[in-house]
């Protein structure tokens, strides 16, 4: 929480990584030009691939490999064999994705937390102000409790998560 005692970020991005991130961002879509999307309709419809089904493919894709003259002219163990190369260069990838999500949302979900447990405190402080008759607190202090008008029965003080050591 900025101000407090538990203060684990106190940073802003500053434009230029901002917009550097952007970039990157865009050199990542257009170096994987082929990237799809899908309607949620397609996305529940189509048999997702798993580590057994994936063992049960690879057999496929070599048996088909090994046996040409069985398969029918239609299977083309060349695209299966790229759709599941595809698959797998594109998991490496997921999770590297995954892993950099998970911390932008860690890192923004800390930074508003301490923002809002800040906001809260200055709002105690404010209300405090309030009732002791400093001029000018009690105008402040209505304007910010019509956040928590429509909250509990009647209570215009929210409650604050407890502070980390």
């Amino acid at each position: 929480m900025s101000n407090l005692t538990n203060n684990r970020i106190n940073i802003t991005a500053t434009a230029a990584q901002v917009t550097g991130v952007k970039t990157a961002i865009q050199t990542i879509n257009s170096n994987l030009p082929f990237l799809v999307g899908l309607t949620t309709e397609e996305r529940m419809a189509l048999p997702a691939i798993n580590v057994n089904n994936k063992a049960f493919t690879e057999d496929a894709i070599n048996a088909m490999a090994n046996n040409p003259t069985l398969m029918p002219s239609y299977l083309s163990v060349t695209n299966m064999q790229n759709d599941l190369t595809l698959f797998t260069q594109l998991d490496e990838l997921i999770l590297i994705v995954k892993q950099l999500l998970e911390r932008l949302e860690d890192t923004q979900l800390l930074a508003g937390s301490e923002a809002y447990v800040s906001a809260l405190a200055a709002y105690r402080a404010i209300g405090g102000a309030a009732d002791a008759g400093v001029a000018g607190a009690d105008t402040i202090y209505n304007q910010l409790k019509t956040r928590f008008a429509n909250q509990g029965a009647g209570t215009s003080t929210p409650s604050t998560p407890p502070v980390q050591q």
